[in-house]
């Protein structure tokens, strides 16, 4: 599967690797980042169903 993302999802992206590190001391590529926070969105869709964060957000 690929993915696109826009120049702005893909600084914050990186933003958000690079504050991991900094302020949490965790190392971690883009891929592993991006693959965490899907199988997070899941988990919270199979725990909390429709009142989900991700379901609300692609029905707004």
């Amino acid at each position: 599967m690929t993915v696109y993302v826009t120049t702005e999802e893909m600084l914050a992206l990186e933003h958000a690797r690079l504050a991991l590190k900094a302020d949490h001391g965790v190392r971690v590529d883009r891929g592993r980042l991006v693959r965490e926070a899907v199988s997070i969105a899941l988990a919270d869709i199979a725990e909390r169903g429709a009142a989900s964060d991700l379901v609300r957000r692609l029905k707004a």
